[in-house]
């Protein structure tokens, strides 16, 4: 999906982006599961789903896959 751009979803299917985005946030370390993190996954999944992927395996590895993850120094 493009900047600006918009999808809409059906009941049934924010449910299932709920329920893979915390399936996807419990996937991490505690100390990863943080609001930024959070929002990411979010947006990585909801790019994901409006190209009409629908499997909830495929939006979780999507939501983690660019998942930018800073080492503390």
């Amino acid at each position: 999906m493009l900047a600006g751009q918009s999808a809409v979803y059906e009941p049934e299917e924010l449910s299932l982006l709920g329920q893979v985005l915390d399936e996807a946030v419990r996937a991490l370390p505690a100390s990863l599961r943080t609001a930024r993190h959070r929002t990411e996954i979010a947006r990585n999944i909801l790019a994901c789903a409006a190209t009409g992927e629908r499997d909830p395996v495929e939006l979780e590895l999507a939501g983690l896959i660019n998942l930018k993850v800073t080492a503390a120094a």
